[in-house]
C-alpha cells in the first residue's frame, strides 16, 4: 500500500517566483528516486502563503532514503532559508474502510 507524505510550508507570497525553481528542482530529483510515485502541490485558499505538497511513495523506507539524499537536503535547505521557516513533514497511510 502506498505511503503519502504531506510537506507543509508557509511563506510570503512575494517569494513565490524565487521558490518555483526550487520546487521544480526537488520534484525533478524526487522523480528519479526508487519508490517515487507522484506529487501534487496545493495552495491554501484559507491561509495566505501556506502550501502543501502531497507526495506518494511505495514504502516508508523509500521516503526515508529520499529524505537523507544530499541533493534533497541541499535544495531543501535553500528553500527553508528563503522562506525563513522549516518545512514540516508527516507520513500517512491509506486505510481501506
Amino acid at each position: 500500500m502506498a505511503l503519502q507524505v504531506i510537506s507543509k510550508r508557509k511563506f510570503q507570497i512575494n517569494e513565490l517566483n524565487e521558490m518555483i525553481p526550487l520546487f521544480a528542482e526537488l520534484h525533478s530529483l524526487a522523480k528519479k528516486q526508487p519508490g517515487y510515485i507522484s506529487r501534487e502541490t496545493l495552495r491554501s485558499l484559507d491561509h495566505h502563503g501556506e502550501f502543501f505538497v502531497v507526495s506518494r511513495w511505495d514504502t516508508a523506507d523509500d521516503w526515508k532514503r529520499w529524505m537523507h539524499k544530499t541533493e534533497r537536503r541541499e535544495t531543501q535547505g535553500k528553500l527553508d532559508s528563503l522562506i525563513g521557516e522549516k518545512t514540516f513533514y508527516e507520513m500517512f497511510e491509506s486505510l481501506s474502510l
